[in-house]
């Protein structure tokens, strides 16, 4: 792969958007120049992926400094932390292209510069160039959530906004600590992660700087309690903005605090691991019981992803090679399951006119494809076994029992939550009686097979060779884990070591 592959993936798309904003062209050709484009950066993620060694450092590096009196760089790289959410970002895309044909092309050219900034800051090496792409990538979702939202949008815009804007103000305030602090431990600027990672950092202002960026990456992912935008916002976007924010955006979240937060407050992560933990399991099982109670098929797949990150966090927080390599591996089933599993329910919205789980029955006799293809997506979401999601979710139950038996019966149970409300809506909408609506719904034609049918193989394919991906993300995981433990043990020796002169003996 040529060297700047990076920037290419990142900039094309946002160029590409602003283009189309820019020029008097139809919706139609903004759609297909939107696939194209995003069709071009798959191409080239598979290049990257093929070509990806997983040595676990950082390869495919671009770096040029570019405010080098506070030590700012335009730094990009990949590992096998970030190769599975680039990946996701570069597969999904070009199947809301390819499906939804009636957006505006304001809307298309939202989606490319999304596309571009999430993969951005997927692939920044440097804090402040990630901040910057996180702010660009927040954009566009509330305008295609504002602009082309369901009834309520307007309220909905409003709480995601506040809640971003709240979350980003704090993840400032602690970079703008970070970079200080290393100034003044060093005597020089810089925000490179690697750099950063030796910075030696304790009291009460580490603390609370570790706060700031655990609460901005929770708003985002979200994890118990700053969930409570999530309902609302995923049920009244588009349903290609809702799949967006749950297959990717929520995923950058919890590469957040793996690439930014662990490695430069591992004291602090250690102390608040066992509370994260049981956020995150806490969060799995309230989202889970809200779900069950959901009669909206959109807002209760809103609820079940948001369950299904609570489990992909406790993975990153039980800090063990299992865990963490079960996080990142999830984090793909994740997107691949429940992202298709929103583009089915809006097809079905687009077709029937409702999303009501009562409004519906029978579907599996008229649309058999649809139905198989649908299953697939849904067992996978629940982790059957030969399923991409079963790989995922039993290493991070593994590893959770390992760092703690309780948090890890709590997440192996709370899984159960989800089986039920799957397949309660799958029998209801698939195999009761068909109604006037479901009578007339037609299978997917031609175009809709091509597009999901990679995604569905995908889903299979993690199932039956999950080591084709789990070898080039589990070295990155394991130097991750090292690190950790190696600095904290380092700053434990260091507090217990008596300084020179020191008396230690009693007298």
């Amino acid at each position: 792969m040529f060297e700047y592959a990076l920037s290419v993936m990142i900039f094309l798309p946002i160029l590409g958007g602003l283009a189309m904003l820019l020029m008097p062209i139809s919706r139609g050709a903004s759609r297909i120049t939107g696939l194209i484009v995003s069709l071009v950066v798959l191409l080239m993620g598979i290049e990257l992926f093929l070509g990806f060694t997983g040595t676990g450092g950082m390869e495919y590096l671009e770096n040029r400094p570019w405010i080098e009196s506070l030590g700012i760089s335009y730094g990009l790289g990949v590992d096998g932390i970030s190769l599975l959410v680039l990946m996701t970002g570069a597969v999904l895309f070009p199947m809301v292209f390819a499906i939804f044909t009636t957006q505006s092309k304001g809307y298309y050219a939202n989606l490319l510069i999304a596309q571009g900034a999430m993969i951005g800051a997927i692939c920044a090496t440097d804090l402040v160039l990630f901040y910057i792409f996180w702010e660009i990538m927040l954009l566009p979702i509330f305008f295609m959530i504002g602009i082309y939202g369901g009834p309520k949008r307007l309220p909905a815009t409003l709480k995601i906004t506040i809640y971003t804007i709240a979350g980003s103000l704090l993840m400032l305030a602690a970079l703008v600590y970070v970079g200080v602090s290393y100034h003044n431990q060093f005597g020089k600027w810089t925000f490179d992660i690697v750099q950063l990672g030796a910075l030696d950092l304790g009291g009460g202002f580490a603390i609370l700087a570790f706060l700031m960026f655990m609460v901005a990456f929770a708003i985002k992912i979200p994890l118990f309690p700053f969930h409570t935008w999530l309902p609302d916002a995923y049920t009244e976007a588009p349903t290609a903005t809702t799949f967006v924010l749950s297959a990717i955006m929520a995923k950058i979240g919890v590469y957040g605090v793996i690439r930014f937060v662990i490695p430069v407050f591992e004291v602090e992560f250690v102390r608040f691991a066992v509370l994260l933990s049981l956020a995150g399991v806490v969060g799995m099982m309230y989202c889970g019981l809200a779900a069950i109670a959901q009669k909206d098929m959109k807002r209760m797949l809103a609820f079940s992803s948001a369950s299904h990150m609570g489990i992909i966090a406790v993975g990153v927080f039980c800090m063990n090679t299992q865990a963490l390599t079960g996080s990142l591996f999830q984090i793909a089933a994740h997107a691949t399951s429940t992202g298709v599993l929103f583009l089915f329910v809006g097809l079905m919205e687009e077709r029937m006119g409702t999303r009501e789980i009562g409004d519906l029955g029978g579907i599996a006799y008229r649309a058999p494809i649809f139905a198989t293809f649908f299953a697939i997506a849904m067992l996978a979401s629940v982790g059957l076994p030969g399923t991409s999601g079963f790989i995922g979710e039993f290493l991070i139950i593994l590893g959770a029992i390992k760092f703690s038996g309780f948090i890890g019966f709590l997440a192996g149970t709370s899984l159960i939550i989800g089986v039920c409300y799957m397949l309660w809506m799958f029998q209801r909408v698939f195999f009761e009686k068909e109604n006037d609506r479901t009578a007339a719904f037609p299978d997917l034609n031609v175009r809709e097979i091509l597009t999901f049918l990679p995604v569905i193989l995908l889903i299979i394919g993690m199932g039956i060779f999950p080591q084709t991906f789990i070898k080039k993300i589990e070295p990155a995981a394991q130097l991750q884990i090292a690190k950790v433990f190696a600095m904290t043990q380092s700053q434990v020796a260091e507090t217990t070591v008596p300084k020179p002169g020191h008396n230690n003996h009693k007298n």
